[in-house]
C-alpha cells in the first residue's frame, strides 16, 4: 500500500518546490496536487478574488512542467489532484478542465472535483458530463467526494451531496463512466449529523472507491487533523477497505495538522505525516493476518 498526502498545507509554508522535496524526503510514495490557489474565492462575497498565482496565469502549463520535473528528480510521483472549489461559482467551474489538464501534465491519475452541495445526483451528473470528454482526453479519471453543509444554529453538520451513502452511490450511477469514480472523504464521513460512517461509505461504494482524503476528527468538525489524534475509529476504516481490496493509495488530507509549524521546522511535521500515512498502509497490509 503506498502512501501520499495533499501538499497545499506544506506549501502555504514553503512553497510547491519545496514541499514536493520535503514528501520525498519524508518517504512519502506520492503526493496529492492541491490546485485550490488556481481560483481564490470569497467565502463571504460568494465571489473569486484577484489571483497572482502561476495556476491561475497563462503560463500554467510552465509551472506544472517545472513541478513534475521536481517531482521526477526526487523520485516521487503524484497520484491525484485536487481542483478548487466550491463547485457552486461558475467562475471555479470555469477552470475545471483546466484542472484536468493540469493533472495530467503532473502525472496524476485522478482529480477530485467537488459536486455542487446542494444539487442532485442528476444535476451534478451533468455537469460531470460536460468534463468527462477532457477527462478521456488527458487520460485523468474525475472524483466526486462526499460533502457536508453546516447549520450555524444546530453547530453541526447538515446532509450535503454524496454525503448519505446512498446518495454517494447515487452520483456514481447518475454518470456511471470508467472515467468517474469516487474519493471517500473518511472526516467527512465522520461528521455528527450526517447519519452514516466511513465505514458504511466504502461497504456501500465497493469497487467505486478509487481514491482517499484521511484525516482525523472528533467525529462533530471538519478538523482535518493528524489520523490517530482524535476519534475517528481508524482499525474499522482499515477492515472495511481491506474487505473490498481497496487498490488505491493512502493520501492525507491532514490539512490543519502543520498550522503550528513554519519553515524552520516544518520538514519534521511532515515526517510525522508520514510516519501516521505509512502506519495506517502497514494496519491495511497485515489485516486478516
Amino acid at each position: 500500500m503506498k502512501i501520499s498526502t495533499e501538499i497545499g498545507s506544506i506549501g502555504r509554508i514553503v512553497g510547491f518546490e519545496k514541499a514536493i522535496e520535503y514528501c520525498a524526503k519524508a518517504a512519502f510514495d506520492a503526493f496529492d496536487f492541491s490546485m485550490f490557489d488556481m481560483a481564490k474565492y470569497d467565502w463571504a462575497n460568494k465571489c473569486i478574488l484577484p489571483n497572482d498565482s502561476l495556476l491561475a496565469g497563462k503560463d500554467y502549463l510552465k509551472y506544472v512542467r517545472n513541478l513534475k520535473k521536481i517531482a521526477d528528480g526526487f523520485g516521487i510521483v503524484c497520484n491525484q489532484s485536487h481542483a478548487p472549489f466550491p463547485t457552486s461559482c461558475p467562475e471555479i467551474r470555469s477552470f475545471y478542465s483546466r484542472a484536468i489538464e493540469c493533472t495530467a501534465e503532473m502525472g496524476g491519475e485522478i482529480c477530485i472535483i467537488h459536486p455542487d452541495n446542494d444539487k442532485s445526483a442528476e444535476e451534478n451528473a451533468e455537469m460531470y458530463f460536460e468534463l468527462l470528454p477532457a477527462a478521456k482526453e488527458y487520460g485523468v479519471k474525475i472524483a466526486t467526494e462526499n460533502m457536508f453543509n453546516w447549520n450555524a444554529d444546530l453547530k453541526q453538520a447538515l446532509p450535503a451531496a454524496c454525503s448519505p451513502h446512498e446518495d454517494f452511490l447515487r452520483h456514481i450511477k447518475a454518470v456511471d463512466d470508467k472515467f468517474f469514480v469516487a474519493c471517500l472523504d473518511i472526516g467527512h464521513a465522520e461528521m455528527k449529523g450526517l447519519n452514516t460512517s466511513a465505514v458504511k461509505m466504502i461497504h456501500t461504494l465497493g469497487d467505486s472507491l478509487k481514491a482517499l482524503h484521511i484525516h482525523d476528527n472528533d467525529l462533530w468538525h471538519d478538523s482535518h487533523e493528524l489520523p490517530g489524534t482524535m476519534q475517528i475509529n481508524f482499525p474499522s476504516v482499515i477492515k472495511a477497505l481491506k474487505e473490498i481490496d481497496y487498490s488505491g493509495y493512502f493520501t492525507l488530507e491532514a490539512s490543519s495538522f502543520l498550522r503550528e509549524y513554519n519553515s524552520e521546522n516544518v520538514f519534521d511535521g511532515v515526517k510525522k505525516m508520514a510516519d501516521s500515512a505509512r502506519n495506517l498502509a502497514e494496519m491495511f497490509e497485515n489485516a486478516g493476518e
